[in-house]
């Protein structure tokens, strides 16, 4: 199939409370939306969201790397689309990802077909920090059917060590923790933090230290009670396995975005669960489109709770059918493939370019 028109558009999507990480606050998300269509007018859409802060690409670099290809292969089969784009993926992996999978889903990837309906389970976000409010929200997640919470830690060692306790009492075994750090500790403090778990109900430590520092990390998983979760280093296939080389790291965590495609995401997922760890599925930054994809690929190679929570985040859905949300659960049905909605998509844009081929060998770009 032949590429005949690709635009693509940044939109704000206003969150309905803010998210905390240790590298930033968010009070909106902004990805790139990749629209491709072919000569038959068949439609697929890409995501790519970089977080400021999480790694070394920025928006401006990821916008720029879009226009660029979108203009270079335009007009191209869609096979050969994919090797130009994924030969430059080093440059912007989470903007190259955008336009791969938009066009894997042109091509009707079967990864993205869903033949039976599926019900998966999510992480939530765990944000309180006073007694009384933990206990309210322990209750109030439970009772929206989560058994799964993540505690953002990596700020004071001691403070982190105090809360993860209380939260870890009002829990009382009825939900397990997933433990992030989001590389904010020194390895001193990871250490210590570290030393004070019980690692009763905490499925896993994650990133306690810099993605550069490796030896840093690996020097927490040799004292940590609870197996550590590598995240931001884990880009490709050698970072799986130089990870399952380090004693006590028991999980990795991979996202769409930082693969560059759907079947390298599942090539490194089942690597993963090869050299014997077990692996995290998702981005909590995406909108509905980047968790609908990643869902889709958790049916057939995910054990445990998916991150792919971003679409819960957002006041404002993308999905003229919103993706289902049951009981702590995503719930896929049977056959379901999104379409995006026209109006929501204009309201929230904030830029766009449109490539289309016009006549053989020429191009149009419209601003």
């Amino acid at each position: 199939m032949r590429l005949q028109e690709i635009v693509l558009r940044t939109v704000r999507l206003p969150l309905s409370r803010p998210y905390v990480l240790s590298y930033r606050t968010f009070t909106e998300f902004e990805p790139i939306i990749v629209e491709i269509r072919d000569d038959d007018g068949r439609v697929g859409w890409g995501e790519g969201h970089i977080s400021p802060g999480s790694s070394s690409e920025t928006r401006d670099g990821g916008w720029t790397f879009c226009r660029e290809h979108a203009a270079a292969v335009i007009g191209m089969d869609s096979r050969e689309a994919k090797d130009i784009i994924a030969h430059d993926v080093a440059a912007s992996k989470v903007a190259a990802t955008a336009l791969i999978t938009a066009i894997e889903m042109l091509e009707g990837h079967p990864l993205l077909t869903v033949d039976q309906e599926t019900r998966l389970p999510l992480l939530t976000p765990f944000s309180s920090s006073a007694p009384a409010d933990i206990e309210r929200e322990v209750e109030q997640r439970l009772k929206g059917g989560f058994r799964t919470f993540k505690i953002k830690v990596g700020k004071s060692a001691e403070d982190d060590a105090r809360r993860v306790k209380l939260v870890q009492r009002a829990i009382a075994g009825r939900a397990t923790m997933r433990l992030d750090a989001n590389r904010a500790y020194s390895e001193a403090d990871a250490c210590r933090f570290a030393l004070t778990l019980d690692p009763a109900g905490i499925e896993l430590f994650e990133q306690p230290c810099r993605a550069e520092d490796w030896e840093a990390n690996a020097r927490v998983a040799g004292v940590s009670p609870v197996p550590v979760m590598l995240d931001e280093p884990i880009c490709e296939l050698a970072d799986v396995k130089r990870a399952s080389a380090i004693a006590n790291v028991g999980f990795c965590k991979l996202k769409l975005k930082r693969f560059g495609g759907l079947d390298l995401l599942r090539e490194a997922l089942d690597a993963v669960h090869e050299w014997g760890m077990e692996a995290v599925l998702g981005d909590g930054l995406s909108s509905e489109l980047g968790c609908w994809m990643e869902a889709c690929i958790a049916r057939v190679t995910i054990r445990n709770a998916g991150e792919f929570n971003g679409f819960l985040k957002p006041n404002v859905r993308l999905f003229p059918e919103p993706l289902r949300f049951i009981a702590g659960e995503l719930v896929l049905p049977s056959g379901f493939t999104p379409t995006i909605d026209a109006h929501a998509l204009a309201a929230h844009e904030i830029r766009s370019e449109r490539f289309k081929l016009r006549t053989a060998g020429s191009t149009a770009r419209i601003n």
